[in-house]
């Protein structure tokens, strides 16, 4: 795997591109100097987390014939205050994961295909595990919960 980060302004803008060409803008807040063109660095953590489990969840529900129309999460993350930065956070300490399905789907099914992603096969999610991020997931499929 290979990323290049190249600086877009004389501030915190940043482009970065994988080896594919495929390309995600990075900024700070205004509050630091940053400009808001492009994605914080932690909030790409929690999209991570929410795109390597929607795989890992799409491919082990296709492979059982399951109908999906439509696939939405929400991702909320806290982090820890660090005093020594002045009030500022650090590692994320939690994560609650909402996984909203919608199709013909059976429900032990997805419960089993969310349970393997978040608790096997998302790196992702292993990852912040690591870092001793607390991480608490829920699905609902057609609004309802499962």
């Amino acid at each position: 795997m290979k990323i290049n980060l190249k600086r877009v302004d004389d501030a915190f803008h940043f482009e970065a591109m994988n080896e594919d060409g495929r390309t995600v803008h990075i900024d700070a807040g205004e509050k630091i100097g940053g400009k808001n063109k492009g994605v914080r660095p932690m909030q790409m953590l929690l999209m991570a987390t929410a795109g390597c489990a929607a795989i890992d969840i799409i491919s082990i529900l296709k492979k059982q014939r399951q109908e999906i129309k439509d696939f939405d999460i929400d991702v909320e993350g806290e982090r820890e205050k660090a005093p020594s930065l002045k009030g500022e956070a650090t590692v994320f300490t939690e994560a609650q994961i909402h996984f909203k399905l919608k199709g013909k789907i059976n429900p032990e099914k997805a419960k089993r295909a969310t349970e393997l992603s978040m608790e096997k096969y998302c790196s992702v999610a292993k990852t912040l595990r690591a870092a001793g991020a607390k991480i608490e997931y829920k699905i609902s499929i057609n609004n309802q919960s499962v």
